[in-house]
């Protein structure tokens, strides 16, 4: 009965939000304030309704629930608690499903948290919200429903798929949602306000807060992903290039660019058009990767379905909200001005050139993406992209954007003294130089771009810091006073140069493992011995083992440097009892930022193993950068002006209400 329950709040949650959706724009355009204040408690009642048809799934795999065909697929009665839990959204139905609760937790904060928005602006915001709701629940209901039951109740599940049988899938997804359904209200924003006609800079305050939630959200997800992937997978690899990953990259950029662009718009209310234009082209690019995991169209370990119904229907999905979009814009954008004027050596000019460099780059990988598609689609035709053609385009768009980054703080608005900020930053850009050639020579030449890439990358770290020196008056005043001015900067401030702190370490870590890591593919047999990094690895020999539903063979090995043993690792190859499949989980051992990484391959007749052992130089750096940006994120988001997203009434002192008296 609970899981009927369960389908019926769902149902409910579609009535809810075709009210949120209709009532309150229509409030809106007649100003009545009963119809718009309506959307508020819509959202919050179409939260409730979807978090309880989702805690009814959750039960339903605690349980294991076996009559609900969506827990038959994906579960078994014998894995760990943990993986019940994460499964819920290890599969199409139920993912979803997160997706839908994570969109109506955001019309939620919406309501909650959009007390100083203009009520029409509100009203609208939540509208649209409404429409996207809306019709993912129908995209649920009528193809994906996770609570279809099956009769007669099997007695046991067929189990999750054994790669998603790992912590990464209780963390990654959830984040990469955030991210996802985090810039529809972005969208939401962009399209109230072409339906109002009116775009201002008090606009871009509350725009940026959610942009920013979003894009730390993503950042999260993706970086969590480019870790599970490297560890769980076995290939030694953190980025393939794969469609799926590129359609969670191509929001990330656009959202990258749509926080700069938004910074522009509110200071200096530029770019106002353009902003727009970013806020509706990452929710579509977000869409988009929706589009590409559950149509069918890609086969890859992140793909969930293969059912073309369903991809007909996020089609038209997609169809209807991107093109609706964009013909609003179209009609609109010329009723719409332009904004301030600036100097192309500005701080604005700075930030444009940040956006049409990282339009061009979510260009290029769009392009790299959809060609086999399109073209097995028009010829049937097969070809590939693959990393070679993203390295290459990719990398160079990011070289001139990756050397200017520091330049954009240390000039003024409107007008900026480009020498004096390259001026201010020839220290920075000297022991970037220093570290290059030291890099350089201490790898007794070898390819000179690697430490070109690294010196860059502590230029960018350099850089960054040295705009909070000069905020600081450090060197200039006393020590005293450049610490209080220090810790009077804003929030923000801290938040932008941590940030660019972070894409700089991910730089030199990217720049490293590419560069300098090494690869020995190798067959071993007890006591034998392999060298990588400057360690030695002993293979000891296999052991069986068993865990709660698989059985495993793992290798061990002894690790050690002059000939002293200073750790040990066990890699493993693991067969599910269930699906009859086999997964690799490799063994990694962490020296200061630096990995080895073992994973097993066949056994060979002779009695030994393929082993591959990969040592990584620095790879840490790459999560590392990623986690700082995180870090960043949080922090711009504690400053109360963004918290806030528009500034609040002031109070009149009492000085005022007495010279208003008089």
């Amino acid at each position: 009965m609970i899981i009927e329950l369960g389908h019926y709040a769902l149902v409910l949650a579609l009535a809810t939000a075709i009210v949120q959706a209709v009532l309150p724009i229509l409030g809106a355009s007649r100003g009545d304030r009963s119809m718009m204040e309506l959307g508020g408690s819509a959202a919050v009642a179409s939260f409730l309704l979807v978090a309880f048809a989702f805690a009814v799934l959750t039960f339903a795999y605690v349980v294991s629930d076996f009559s609900v065909r969506n827990v038959w697929e994906n579960s078994h009665s014998l894995k760990p608690l943990i993986y019940k839990i994460s499964g819920v959204w290890g599969n199409h139905e139920g993912s979803m499903l997160l997706w839908l609760l994570i969109l109506v937790f955001f019309s939620m904060l919406v309501a909650l948290f959009g007390r100083n928005l203009p009520e029409t602006l509100k009203a609208n915001v939540l509208a649209v919200q409404a429409w996207i709701t809306t019709a993912f629940t129908l995209f649920i209901l009528l193809t994906s429903n996770p609570f279809a039951r099956l009769v007669p109740a099997p007695g046991e599940g067929r189990d999750l798929n054994p790669v998603l049988q790992d912590i990464g899938l209780a963390i990654h997804p959830p984040l990469l949602y955030l991210g996802y359904v985090g810039f529809s209200v972005c969208f939401s924003f962009a399209i109230a306000a072409l339906i109002e006609g009116r775009i201002d800079a008090a606009w871009a305050r509350w725009v940026r807060p959610w942009t920013l939630a979003a894009w730390t959200a993503l950042t999260a997800g993706i970086a969590m992903g480019s870790y599970w992937a490297y560890y769980e997978l076995g290939w030694g690899g953190w980025w393939f290039w794969d469609p799926v990953e590129n359609a969670s990259f191509m929001p990330w950029l656009a959202g990258t660019a749509l926080l700069h662009s938004a910074l522009v718009m509110e200071k200096r209310e530029a770019l106002k058009i353009w902003t727009v234009l970013l806020a509706i082209l990452t929710f579509s690019l977000s869409l988009l990767g929706t589009f590409l995991v559950r149509s069918g169209v890609l086969t890859s370990v992140h793909a969930f379905a293969t059912d073309p119904t369903r991809g007909v229907f996020i089609l038209a999905i997609l169809i209807f909200f991107i093109g609706g979009a964009f013909a609003l814009f179209a009609l609109r954008a010329t009723h719409l001005k332009a904004g301030g004027l600036f100097a192309p050596i500005s701080r604005e000019g700075a930030l444009v050139l940040n956006n049409l460099i990282l339009t061009t780059a979510t260009a290029t990988v769009l392009t790299g993406t959809l060609y086999p598609l399109v073209l097995e689609a028009l010829t049937g035709d097969k070809i590939s992209v693959g990393a070679p053609f993203f390295n290459m385009t990719f990398g160079l768009l990011m070289l001139p954007l990756l050397f200017a980054v520091p330049f954009g703080p240390l000039l003024a608005w409107k007008r900026g003294d480009l020498a004096g900020a390259a001026q201010r930053l020839f220290v920075a850009a000297a022991i970037g130089l220093l570290a290059a050639a030291m890099l350089y020579y201490a790898k007794n030449g070898g390819p000179l771009l690697a430490p070109l890439g690294i010196g860059l990358g502590v230029y960018l770290i350099l850089g960054a810091i040295t705009d909070l020196m000069l905020r600081s008056g450090l060197g200039k005043v006393a020590g005293s006073v450049a610490l209080r001015r220090l810790l009077g900067l804003p929030r923000s401030a801290f938040g932008t140069t941590l940030a660019h702190i972070g894409l700089g370490v991910t730089l030199i870590g990217i720049v490293a493992v590419t560069a300098y890591e090494t690869e020995t593919v190798v067959e071993m047999k007890p006591g034998m011995l392999a060298d990588a990094g400057g360690y030695t690895l002993r293979f000891d020999g296999m052991q069986e083992g068993r865990g709660p539903n698989y059985t495993e063979e793992t290798g061990h090995f002894t690790v050690s440097r002059g000939g002293v043993q200073v750790t040990e690792i066990w890699s493993s190859k693991r067969l599910y009892s269930a699906r009859r499949m086999p997964t690799t989980e490799a063994g990694i051992r962490t020296f200061g930022l630096s990995q080895l990484y073992v994973s097993l391959g066949d056994e060979m007749a002779g009695g030994g193993v393929v082993v591959r052992i990969w040592w990584k130089p620095l790879i840490l750096c790459i999560w590392g950068g990623a986690m700082i940006m995180i870090v960043a994120g949080f922090v711009s988001l504690s400053d109360r002006r963004l918290r806030v997203g528009a500034p609040s009434r002031a109070r009149k002192t009492p000085q005022l209400a007495a010279g208003a008296a008089e």
